[in-house]
């Protein structure tokens, strides 16, 4: 030790770098091949690609190459966007869940022409979203880039059936290869009909029988059809027709897989949950959750793999949304999650109608009514619950009935 001005000086913690090797240490991303630039690129943000072309001629260049989609499409998966629907909208407009942040994206052009501008998403998976116009027709789109193309006509035959669901299905995002299920028919006489992508064409339509062990109890009666069937829309009134959805949601549905089987979910006219096993081609209803003159509004969604009911409820006036699980083995609904009462009071009385939609350990809610519209994103593994901030265009708050997820992959081909 030394002393200065009559203070003891201790040594400096500081420690210099040892200058041999210290150029290892320096190195630029200009100094890696084209390949090793490719790899650390993909890895990015998808919202940063669009950001290449500012940086240099060699990343503008990088982001055009297809040897860079094929180092994106190596990335295991990318947190999810949400597609916000709003039949009245003519841009897309989507909610980046790694940013949290709303983002515009440029409406495809195909789905701009006069005859498709009314088109709403339907399904997704993967990079990937269905629109269906009002005469049936369907269109597979990458909303990251902009890429769209009308799929083949369905058979005329399959207009005169009711479409209970629509559901996707990919198996390579950078080969375009995947599959567009419709579940249609009047239950208990169900069929479906598949669209792959690689042979680009409609297979022939199968049908589908009931299961004989189904657990639930309901049995189907074809000649019921002059006798009313009363039940809560999911606006929360009791009707007597057909439940009563947002357009975009009208065909709602999710598809597993499990023990190599693909099974589509959607939600019957009554409110409750079938099953339609593509593989065993047979299919079941599960159980309720609630009597039917209950006041609830529902929803099923995909999560990890498992198809899950998220519900608002109302009890003891208050209202309850909860996210349940079927259990196989029991034959009952297990609740999993639920919104803190604190956040879930809000909606009582008045009338919500909430849809959803699972990415991951994710589910993001659009609750709507004519008094409120509001968006929260729940963490099925915490319980954490979370309001999505509002969307604001052009100083104009934005109100969406519903949402799609997504993967935001440039490399995804229609």
């Amino acid at each position: 030790m030394e002393k200065a001005n009559g203070c003891i000086s201790r040594p400096s913690r500081k420690r210099k770098l040892p200058q041999e090797g210290n150029d290892a240490l320096n190195f630029t991303l200009d100094e890696l091949s084209d390949d090793l630039l490719e790899r650390v690129l993909s890895w990015l943000p998808t919202s940063t690609f669009f950001r290449f072309n500012l940086v240099c001629k060699r990343w503008k260049s990088v982001a055009a190459s297809e040897s860079f989609k094929l180092a994106c499409s190596r990335i295991p998966s990318r947190e999810p966007w949400f597609f916000m629907v709003d039949p009245n909208l003519n841009q897309s407009v989507v909610f980046d869940s790694a940013e949290r942040s709303w983002k515009k994206l440029s409406h495809p052009p195909l789905l701009s022409q006069n005859c498709n501008c009314n088109s709403i998403p339907v399904a997704a998976v993967g990079g990937l979203v269905c629109f269906r116009n009002m005469s049936g027709d369907y269109f597979v789109c990458n909303p990251v880039t902009g890429s769209c193309r009308e799929l083949p006509p369905v058979n005329p035959d399959s207009h005169h059936r009711s479409l209970h669901a629509i559901a996707m299905n990919a198996y390579s995002n950078y080969h375009g290869s995947y599959k567009l299920f419709l579940v249609s028919g009047d239950l208990p006489k169900l069929s479906y009909k598949v669209y792959n992508s690689s042979a680009d064409c409609w297979e022939e339509e199968i049908m589908l029988r009931k299961k004989t062990d189904d657990c639930t109890g309901f049995e189907f009666d074809s000649n019921d059809d002059d006798d009313a069937v009363y039940f809560l829309s999911k606006a929360g009134n009791v009707v007597a027709t057909n439940m009563q959805r947002s357009p975009s949601k009208q065909f709602s549905s999710v598809i597993t897989h499990k023990d190599g089987e693909e099974i589509v979910y959607f939600l019957s006219s009554s409110g409750t949950v079938v099953a339609c096993n593509l593989t065993q081609k047979h299919f079941s209803e599960y159980p309720r959750l609630l009597p039917v003159f209950l006041e609830y509004s529902i929803d099923v969604v995909e999560c990890k793999g498992e198809m899950l009911v998220v519900m608002l409820s109302e009890f003891f006036e208050s209202a309850s949304i909860r996210v349940w699980r079927f259990d196989e083995k029991t034959k009952t609904w297990n609740q999993i999650a639920g919104m803190p009462p604190s956040m879930s009071h809000e909606f009582y009385g008045k009338k919500v109608d909430i849809n959803c939609l699972g990415a991951g350990n994710q589910i993001f809610i659009c609750l709507s009514s004519a008094e409120l519209c509001s968006y929260v994103r729940c963490d099925i593994v915490t319980n954490e619950w979370v309001e999505v901030p509002k969307c604001c265009l052009n100083g104009e708050v934005m109100e969406f009935m519903s949402a799609f997820s997504f993967e935001p992959r440039i490399e995804a081909s229609v």
